[in-house]
């Protein structure tokens, strides 16, 4: 097999996830609204909060993937078949693992169901309910792990090829038992049934492209490796309580503490705009693996230089959508959902900054994670955790579903939004962090500008909602890029995205060409 370059991969990678990505949001988006006209409230709010229960639970992956993932990277780039094979194995025990914690975990939950439930919603067979979503759940673990070796070879669209395949025929069959039957039971099974099809065919789909999968390895890694891989999982799973503390709470505890229906409307926020983070994340995720490989055979200058220009395509693309979200938002769930399911303009404001402030991150996780750089800030995850809890908790009582997002906010900046570049740029770039501060401010101060300036432009629209959204979407996808370009036109930033995006629309185009 012909091996591509990290450029080629990154850019196939980066193609290839945002149409798959686009196509199965769209799909996501109109079984979301369907669900929404079918069922009552109380359906949506359960779906927000089982679904958050078991992100929760998902604590127990600790964050191994991305550790073996990171081992990986090292014999790949050696071709040294049977390290991959030893590592495989390993993650292949603990995903099993994984999957029966996840079981027994969630079933012991089930007494305290109304616990995390203010005003219980009027929803049969309840119990029945959370067993589906568990189900589904564990399922997922299953088979699953060989992705990481295909994702590990740069290869990262043919995982985003099937995984996105799969829930786009899930939408599809969820959006036919909703319109003829209106059955909730039904609509998870079949969630059940594609997650279980696409692990398999994934599974299978692994085996070809690397057959020595299947060959039997009784070989062990030699202790001082164990002792790493195991190091960096102990480190992971500090990080991966921060990650699901301060990501999958704010509906525990807007059921818990506002109630059940208003996590159903943080919930349709939160489909939406996670919905274009997973599109902007899957573009840079594109190239993790390329800066994987980049680690291991490049030196500081050459990385540090792909981490100035990945920061920017960062910050460009989730600016410019958190002033896109800003703006239609409200106009979008309107049209989609109904008055009914509004956030106040306040609120939406918080959602937005946080989009904005985690998307700025991106590109540093994705050098710190690929470069295995997660013992360093182990401890930061764990104080995130406990600041976004106490001040959630704090504020909700004075604020109510508004103090959770000023809580997450705050514990954000508190620690990730300076500690995680600290450490890329000691322990790997090894230079002063002060330049990068002084950049971040500069892009904030930049970003914030042009923020201002369309928000300006947008206030002056008004009217029925549909008109409102298409006249805001003209001026956000003008005004922003604009000023944007205006101010960073003459930077070597610019130039590198710009080439970027025309490596995009060729391969794009190329392969329209080719149908």
């Amino acid at each position: 097999m012909k091996q591509k370059s990290r450029t080629e991969y990154s850019v196939m990678n980066t193609t290839v996830a945002f149409i798959a990505q686009v196509t199965a949001i769209l799909m996501g988006f109109f079984t979301r609204v369907v669900f929404t006209r079918t069922l009552s409230e109380g359906y949506v709010g359960i779906n927000g909060l089982f679904t958050d229960i078991l992100n929760i639970l998902s604590l127990s992956e600790l964050g191994v993937g991305t550790a073996i993932t990171y081992a990986l990277y090292g014999p790949i780039a050696r071709n040294d078949i049977k390290k991959q094979q030893i590592l495989m194995r390993m993650f292949r025990t603990f995903y099993r693992m994984t999957a029966g914690f996840v079981l027994v975990a969630g079933l012991c939950l089930i007494p305290f169901l109304d616990i995390l439930m203010k005003d219980r919603p009027d929803v049969d067979h309840l119990i029945m309910i959370y067993i589906l979503y568990l189900t589904n759940s564990v399922v997922s673990y299953l088979l699953i792990y060989k992705k990481t070796l295909v994702d590990a070879h740069q290869m990262n669209y043919i995982t985003v090829m099937y995984h996105n395949g799969f829930l786009v025929l899930q939408d599809i069959c969820q959006i036919v038992v909703l319109l003829l039957t209106g059955n909730f039971i039904l609509f998870l099974i079949v969630a059940v049934v594609c997650t279980i099809s696409g692990n398999v065919c994934m599974s299978r789909k692994a085996d070809r492209l690397f057959p020595y999968l299947k060959e039997p390895c009784k070989d062990k890694l030699p202790q001082n490796e164990r002792r790493d891989i195991f190091q960096n999982v102990k480190a992971m799973l500090m990080h991966k309580i921060g990650n699901v503390v301060v990501n999958n709470t704010d509906n525990l505890l807007i059921s818990s503490f506002v109630g059940v229906v208003t996590a159903g409307i943080y919930s349709n926020y939160f489909l939406i705009i996670g919905s274009v983070r997973q599109v902007l994340d899957q573009a840079m995720l594109g190239v993790t693996a390329s800066v994987g490989n980049l680690g291991v055979t490049e030196d500081k200058e050459k990385v540090g230089q792909i981490f100035d220009r990945l920061f920017f395509i960062g910050y460009w693309l989730f600016g410019f959508a958190g002033i896109c979200l800003m703006e239609l938002l409200n106009p979008f769930v309107e049209i989609a959902f109904g008055k009914k399911y509004l956030f106040a303009r306040e609120i939406v404001l918080i959602l937005c900054i946080n989009f904005f402030i985690n998307g700025m991150r991106r590109a540093i996780l994705i050098f710190k994670e690929s470069m295995g750089l997660f013992w360093y800030d182990r401890y930061k995850a764990v104080a995130e955790a406990v600041l976004n809890l106490v001040i959630s908790v704090l504020l909700v009582t004075h604020l109510g579903v508004a103090g959770v997002f000023v809580g997450t906010f705050c514990s954000t900046v508190l620690t990730s939004v300076w500690v995680e570049p600290y450490v890329i740029y000691k322990y790997r770039l090894e230079r002063p962090v002060t330049g990068f501060f002084i950049k971040y401010a500069g892009y904030l101060g930049v970003m914030a500008a042009v923020w201002g300036i369309t928000e300006y432009c947008c206030r002056f629209i008004s009217g029925q909602a549909f008109f409102v959204l298409v006249l805001r979407l003209m001026i956000c996808l003008i005004v922003p890029n604009i000023l944007l370009w205006l101010v960073y036109r003459k930077t070597v930033e610019w130039r590198e995205l710009w080439i970027l995006l025309i490596r995009i629309i060729k391969r794009v185009f190329a392969g329209k060409k080719s149908q």
